[in-house]
């Protein structure tokens, strides 16, 4: 498990992109369309994902694992499934809420044919 990204959904991708980018410094990594910015965190190997697709969506970490229904399978009974492993481009995602309520999104790249 490897924490990838720190998710933060956004109305206003340009106003967001233009406080990290452009007032504290954070380095653009690359970006899906017109919705979705990843940035590097300074001093740490982790990005920041800047995405407008669903601005409601809670914040939080992205975790990285080989494989995301095993995880599901073996997961600690302290996390509660918020939505359950489902396909997204190049591989699955479910999302988690701690016991103190923070969410937690689990992802693989499973059908990812770049990933070696």
């Amino acid at each position: 498990m490897k924490l990838e990204f720190l998710f933060v959904p956004t109305s206003d991708l340009k106003a967001s992109l233009a406080l990290y980018r452009d007032g504290l410094g954070f380095t653009e990594t690359w970006r899906e369309g017109d919705e979705t910015v990843a940035l590097a965190v300074p001093g740490t190997e982790v990005q920041l994902m800047l995405d407008a697709h669903d601005p409601d969506a809670p914040v939080g970490p992205l975790f990285i694992v080989d494989s995301v229904q095993d995880f599901h399978a073996a997961r600690p009974e302290t996390l509660t499934v918020v939505e359950a492993p489902s396909q997204i481009p190049g591989g699955f995602l479910a999302t988690y809420s701690d016991p103190g309520g923070a969410t937690i999104y689990v992802m693989d790249q499973s059908t990812d044919q770049n990933v070696s």
